[in-house]
């Protein structure tokens, strides 16, 4: 059975300042809650409404659609609603490429960026303080489960590429063509804000500028910063 305690805490991590106080965050979905156990994250307890089962949810309430309904970010919850333990920020390695972001403010951008890394192997994503959440409800659906396999650091991303001994990419308009771009096998590849790109204070700290060449008319401003991290990866991979 489910407690009103229970239900006023799950609706309470919906606001970022709750997830940060309790480092709780709130998944939905069969899929998704199954992912992050076999990633090995640490439920703090999982919810199956009627509907469902709990066969594979070991110690999973039973709650009722109204109850799941009252703790969902979804406007129709799928059965299966997980709170799971934030995991706690290590040393940032520099192994391999690192994907940095400066200000990117869509949840939904972020959590395709999210899955394309670990789609492409980047484990490691540094973000900018003022982009969004990883454990907001949005990102975490687009995620897909990934945000288990890719460690997330919100740092001072000037100072953390001051401090960098790797070659600095940036993504921008006027850069040298990726594809005929000599890439390393170890770097970091920054991406900018929706609107406005990388800002000037981070783009002082690049020392490649790289750009998608554009072969269509010239009437589309830009491409999404998502679809632009999932072409620039696949050349850094290739």
């Amino acid at each position: 059975m489910v407690t009103k305690n229970q239900i006023k805490l799950v609706v309470s991590l919906k606001q970022k300042k709750y997830r940060s106080q309790h480092r709780l965050f709130v998944v939905e979905g069969k899929k998704v809650v199954n992912e992050l156990l076999k990633s090995g994250l640490r439920p703090f307890h999982i919810f199956v409404d009627d509907t469902g089962s709990t066969e594979k949810f070991k110690e999973a309430t039973l709650v009722s659609q109204k109850e799941l309904k009252q703790m969902s970010s979804l406007s129709h919850p799928n059965g299966v609603l997980g709170v799971f333990h934030m995991t706690e920020a290590n040393d940032i390695p520099v192994q391999d490429w690192v994907v940095v972001l400066d200000a990117v403010r869509d949840p939904g951008n972020l959590g395709t960026i999210i899955r394309l890394c670990d789609w492409f192997g980047v484990t490691q994503l540094v973000c900018s303080q003022d982009t969004v959440d990883c454990y907001n409800p949005k990102v975490l659906q687009a995620t897909m489960g990934s945000i288990a396999r890719v460690h997330i650091a919100y740092v001072d991303i000037k100072k953390y590429l001051n401090q960098t001994d790797l070659p600095v990419y940036g993504a921008f308009m006027d850069g040298a063509p990726v594809y005929t771009s000599d890439l390393p096998d170890k770097g970091i590849l920054v991406m900018g804000n929706e609107a406005n790109g990388i800002s000037n204070e981070v783009s002082d700290l690049i020392s490649k500028r790289i750009s998608i060449p554009q072969f269509g008319a010239p009437t589309a401003e830009s491409l999404n910063v998502a679809t632009a991290t999932a072409i620039l990866l696949n050349e850094i991979r290739r």
